[in-house]
This record gives structure tokens, C-alpha cells and sequence, in this order.
């Protein structure tokens, strides 16, 4: 597959995560990371990333948690900061571990309360956002895998599908747009450029249909079904990849 061929894909993948596949994107990066470093992919993909974001947003905008993104949009904006000011000390390899460990935690959870037919959803806490929150626009800076801590913490509240697909895109646009001005601080937007990134945009662009239309066209429970399953294999990967960079 030629080098194209990946980016393409990978921009297509991103944009089923938009339409409401959300895990999904976390496996861009891995994939063009087969012909470059990581930190260059997160850079690549940043502007495909928003472009992505404005059709989620557009497609979302009626449907979605409020009190959710009050909290976790100041939150990962706040944890975007934490990452730029510490870009220099942090370890990209540990923060992958504990952000797969963070989703491992939250399957195992999940897994333990169907067995014991504990499924009642738990209520909104403020507090508790600002935590994951923070965690999660730091591991998105990162890696771009702000799935796992935001998953932790709006799955159990039990949403709507279609009212979770739209508050997890919107939440992941306003930290995305909050990343842009770090990563061209810092360097990783040099690769960019607009012919590459217009035709990069349109196939992301049929990616948020088709993830849309996936989204709509799954039963509730089966959707999420779907979302903890994703997030279980993209967490093993992600405490996989951390463990075999760190060692």
C-alpha cells in the first residue's frame, strides 16, 4: 500500500470517528506510523482532524449532553495546556500505558457490573469531569487517544446514542482546536500542506457520513456494545505499545 493509499485510509477512519464510531481514530496515528514517526503523524493529521470536526459538529449539532461539554470542553482545554507547558518532560510511551490502562480499567469495571446485573447508570458528576476531563485533553495532545479517559467517564452515565456520538465529537473538536496553536509551537505542523490536505479533507468528509449512518442505522445497545469492545482492543494496544517502548 503506497504512501497515499495509508493517509487516505487513515483519513477516512478519522472521519467515521466524527460521524460517531469514536474509538476509531485512535488507530489512525499506528497506521501512518508505518512510514513515519508518530509525533509527524499526529501533526499530518491534526488539520484533518478539524476538518473532520466541522462536518461531526454540523451533523451533532441538535444532539448532545450539556452538562457534559460545560465540564469536559473547559476541562481537556485546561488538560491541553497542563501537556504543552510539560510537552518537554513528558513521556509519550508512559502517558500511552496509562492511558490504555485507563480504558482496561473501565472495560473490567463495566464487565463486573453486567455480571452482577449492576446496570442502572450513574449520574452526572461535575467534579468527576474536571478530572477526566484534564486526563483526557492531555493524552489527546499526546497521541491523539482521548478516548479511553472520556469513554470512562460518559459511558456509564448510560446517554442516548446519538446524544453520546454528538457530545463526544464536539468535546474532541473543542480540543482538538485548542491544540492547533501547541503543535505548531512546537514544530509538528511544518509537513502541512493545503493540496494534500483538501483532497485528505473530502474523503474525511464521506468517513463522518458513513460513521453517521452506521451510528443511525445500530441498535442502542449493540452501538455501545460496539464502543466497549473498540475501546478493550485499541486499550490492549495502547498498554502494548507503551510497555514495548518503555522497555
Amino acid at each position: 500500500m503506497d504512501h497515499f493509499a495509508l493517509y487516505a485510509l487513515a483519513a477516512f477512519i478519522v472521519g467515521t470517528s466524527k460521524g460517531g464510531l469514536s474509538s476509531a481514530a485512535a488507530l489512525a496515528i499506528p497506521l501512518l506510523s508505518i512510514w513515519m514517526d508518530p509525533l509527524t503523524a499526529a501533526g499530518v493529521l491534526l488539520p484533518v482532524y478539524i476538518a473532520s470536526d466541522v462536518f461531526g459538529v454540523w451533523l451533532y449539532r441538535h444532539e448532545y449532553s450539556t452538562p457534559n461539554l460545560k465540564v469536559l470542553i473547559p476541562a481537556g482545554a485546561a488538560g491541553v495546556a497542563i501537556a504543552a507547558l510539560l510537552a518537554g518532560w513528558l513521556s509519550g510511551p508512559l502517558a500511552t500505558l496509562l492511558t490504555g490502562a485507563i480504558g482496561l480499567s473501565y472495560c473490567i469495571q463495566a464487565t463486573v457490573r453486567k455480571l452482577r446485573a449492576q446496570t442502572a447508570p450513574h449520574p452526572f458528576d461535575a467534579r468527576k469531569g474536571v478530572f477526566w476531563g484534564i486526563l483526557t485533553g492531555i493524552t489527546s495532545f499526546i497521541s491523539h487517544s482521548g478516548a479511553p479517559p472520556f469513554q470512562a467517564f460518559v459511558l456509564p452515565q448510560g446517554l442516548p446514542k446519538m446524544n453520546y456520538a454528538g457530545t463526544v465529537t464536539i468535546v474532541f473538536a473543542a480540543v482538538n482546536l485548542c491544540k492547533l496553536p501547541a503543535y505548531a509551537a512546537v514544530g509538528l505542523m511544518h509537513d502541512f500542506a493545503w493540496k494534500g490536505f483538501l483532497a485528505m479533507a473530502a474523503i474525511a468528509a464521506a468517513g463522518v457520513l458513513t460513521g453517521r449512518k452506521i451510528t443511525q442505522w445500530l441498535p442502542d445497545r449493540i452501538y455501545i456494545a460496539f464502543i466497549q469492545v473498540t475501546l478493550f482492543v485499541l486499550s490492549v494496544y495502547l498498554v502494548w505499545e507503551g510497555l514495548a517502548a518503555l522497555a
